[in-house]
């Protein structure tokens, strides 16, 4: 049965050919437009298909991703106004250890300074003004006998009622 096929379709194929007056054995098919058509229906399908993956993957890393960038503002956002206290509160010195009253006063300069300069999402995303002077009170030498209710406690209610601390 298979030969028979394959002469009919030779008898077919060549039957044009010795209509023209070519040689049957010469016979050019047009295979690059066929692959052409379909690459391009190819294309078509999977291209729809690849731009939904990436948006799904990109949807997965937004997440994860906004929380890096908002942490990493946050951190930027203690160092700065740190470093800004240090400089602004007389008797305090970068790389020297604080004493109490002088880490106060140095908290509450910086909480003060992030909560006038920083947007309020960030502020926000700091933990308020509690959680952004808890973070400095952490990010500070400040001396061993510096604890949260005798360093941390004045500082924050200093910076609630906007004064400077005695």
């Amino acid at each position: 049965m298979q030969p028979i096929r394959t002469a009919l379709v030779l008898a077919l194929a060549s039957t044009p050919c010795a209509a023209a007056g070519l040689d049957p054995a010469s016979v050019t098919v047009p295979w690059g437009d066929t692959v052409a058509v379909a690459a391009q229906a190819v294309t078509g399908l999977l291209l729809p298909l690849a731009v939904t993956a990436a948006t799904a993957a990109l949807a997965r890393l937004a997440g994860p991703l906004r929380t890096l960038v908002t942490a990493t503002l946050v951190e930027r956002l203690v160092r700065n106004v740190g470093d800004y206290a240090v400089n602004a509160v007389a008797g305090a010195v970068r790389g020297r250890t604080l004493s109490v009253p002088v880490g106060s006063e140095v908290i509450a300069r910086a909480v003060q300074r992030g909560l006038d300069e920083a947007p309020a999402w960030l502020v926000r995303a700091a933990g308020g003004r509690e959680g952004l002077a808890e973070k400095v009170f952490r990010s500070l030498p400040v001396a061993e006998e510096a604890t949260l209710a005798n360093t941390l406690r004045p500082a924050v209610e200093a910076a609630r009622a906007g004064r400077p601390l005695p």
